[in-house]
C-alpha cells in the first residue's frame, strides 16, 4: 500500500529547480493554499486548517498541557528511526524532536505561552475518511481490583503474567512479500498451535506466573477489557497492574455477547449496567464471559499511571487510543466530541495508545481516569466527532 508521507520529500539537488519551478507557477497562477493527501485506497485526507477552525481552541486549559507535552516528548527522542509513522501515514521524527527542543530551551511554563508555542510552531490538518469528517468516539478507563499476593478463599481468581509458553512470530519475518501479520501460540509435537482460549484458561490454568490472586471474575474481566487496573491489596497497599500480552484471539465484547442473546437491550449496554447484570447472574456470567476468547495477560506497572502503548503513563482527559494505521502513535491531534452527558470536550489530546476495537480512520477512545467516577463517564460514552493533527509548520506533506 502506498503510504502518505509528511517530510521533506524531494532531494537537495533538485531543492534550486523545484524552487523556481514553484515560483514561476506562482507568478502566473498564484498558489492554491490548501492541501488535500489521501492514500492509495482513498480512504484517509488531511486537508490543512487553522487554528480558528478549532471550535474551543481559545478556552483550551494550555497550562494543563504542558507536563503531558513534556512527557509525550520524552518518547519523541527516544525514536531513532527516520519517521513517526502508522501505515499510511509518516511524519519525520526530526521535525517534532526539534519542536521538542525548542520547547524545553524556552522553559515553558505558563498557559500563554504554552498556547503561543503551539500556534508559532504548529499548524492543524483536519483529518477525514472518504471526505467524511466525523467518527466514533468512545471512551476508557482504569479498572480497579481487590487483590492479594495470597491465594484463600476470597482470593482465588489468578491474575496471570505472560505465560512460559507463549510464542509470537511475525509472518513477514520469514517472506518479506508475506503480510506483516503477528501471531501468538504455542509449541505441540513440534507445531505452532493456537494459544489456549479464555475458557480454557479459566477452566484448567496456565504455566504461567500470577501477579495476585483476585476476587470477582467481573472485575478481572473489566481490567482486561481495559488492560489495566489499580489493585487494592489486603494489606492496605495499592499496585498499578499493566497490560503485558495477549493469547491471539480476536475480541469480543461482553456487551454485544449479552445482546445477542436477549439478555439486555442496547439501550442498556452501558459498563455499570453490564458488570451490574454480571453480578447479578453469577450462574451466567463466566460462561457467558468465556465467549470473548481473548485473554489478556498482565505485569505490575511502577509508573505514575496506567502505561499506554506508546510506552508513557496515561494522563486522564489528555490521551486518546488511535488506530495506527492511520495516526502514528505520539502524534497531537485536535479533538472535538462530546462526552456521554452533551458537554462538549474540545481539547489536545495524545496519541498514546491503542485498542482492539479502535478500527478505523477518524476514530479514538478516550481515557477518562481511574475508579468508579471515571467509570460512569467512559463505561456511557458513544460520541461522533472529529480531530485535528497538528504538525510542525516546515513539515511538508506528500503522497508517496
Amino acid at each position: 500500500m502506498q503510504k502518505i508521507k509528511i517530510g521533506h520529500w524531494f532531494q537537495p539537488k533538485k531543492a534550486l529547480n523545484i524552487a523556481l519551478i514553484i515560483l514561476l507557477i506562482c507568478g502566473i497562477d498564484g498558489c492554491h493554499k490548501e492541501s488535500v493527501v489521501t492514500d492509495i485506497s482513498g480512504n484517509m485526507q488531511i486537508k490543512k486548517a487553522s487554528f480558528s477552525d478549532l471550535s474551543g481552541w481559545n478556552s483550551e486549559n494550555f497550562a494543563e498541557i504542558i507536563p503531558v507535552f513534556k512527557k509525550n516528548c520524552a518518547q519523541i527522542f527516544k525514536n531513532k528511526n527516520y519517521y513517526i509513522s502508522s501505515e499510511n501515514l509518516k511524519i519525520p521524527a526530526a521535525d517534532l524532536q526539534n519542536k521538542c527542543n525548542k520547547f524545553n530551551n524556552k522553559n515553558i511554563k505558563t498557559a500563554s505561552e504554552m498556547k503561543k508555542f503551539l500556534e508559532d510552531e504548529f499548524i492543524p490538518y483536519a483529518v477525514s475518511d472518504n471526505g467524511k469528517a466525523e467518527g466514533k468516539f468512545t471512551s476508557y478507563y482504569e479498572a480497579v481490583i481487590n487483590a492479594s499476593y495470597h491465594k484463600s478463599e476470597r482470593y482465588k481468581y489468578p491474575v496471570y503474567g505472560k505465560p512460559n509458553d507463549l510464542i509470537e512470530i511475525n509472518l513477514r519475518d520469514f517472506d518479506k512479500d508475506l503480510p506483516n501479520t503477528r501471531l501468538v501460540g504455542r509449541v505441540v509435537d513440534n507445531k505452532f498451535v493456537p494459544y489456549y482460549s479464555r475458557r480454557d484458561i479459566e477452566n484448567n490454568g496456565i504455566s504461567a506466573p500470577v501477579i495476585v490472586w483476585g476476587d470477582d471474575l467481573v472485575d478481572i474481566h473489566f481490567m482486561q477489557i481495559q488492560g489495566s487496573a489499580v489493585a487494592k491489596m489486603d494489606d492496605g497497599s495499592e499496585i498499578r497492574i499493566g497490560y503485558a500480552d495477549n493469547n491471539g484471539y480476536k475480541f469480543k465484547g461482553i456487551g454485544s455477547i449479552l445482546i445477542s442473546k436477549g439478555f439486555i437491550k442496547s439501550e442498556d449496554s452501558s459498563m455499570p449496567k453490564i458488570r451490574e447484570w454480571l453480578r447479578n447472574n453469577p450462574d451466567k456470567a463466566q460462561d457467558l464471559m468465556a465467549e470473548n476468547e481473548r485473554f489478556i495477560f498482565q505485569k505490575i506497572n511502577t509508573a505514575d499511571g496506567p502505561l499506554g502503548a506508546y510506552g508513557v503513563s496515561l494522563t486522564a482527559g489528555r490521551s486518546l487510543a488511535v488506530d495506527t494505521r492511520y495516526i502514528p502513535l505520539g502524534s497531537i491531534l485536535w479533538l472535538d466530541t462530546v462526552s456521554p452527558d452533551k458537554r462538549s470536550i474540545d481539547k489536545i489530546v495524545f496519541a498514546q495508545d491503542i485498542g482492539s476495537a479502535i478500527k478505523g480512520v477518524v476514530r479514538g477512545d478516550y481515557f477518562w481516569g481511574h475508579g468508579e467516577e471515571a467509570l460512569k463517564y467512559a463505561g456511557r460514552m458513544n460520541s461522533v466527532g472529529k480531530y485535528f493533527l497538528i504538525l510542525p509548520k516546515e513539515t511538508t506533506v506528500k503522497v508517496n
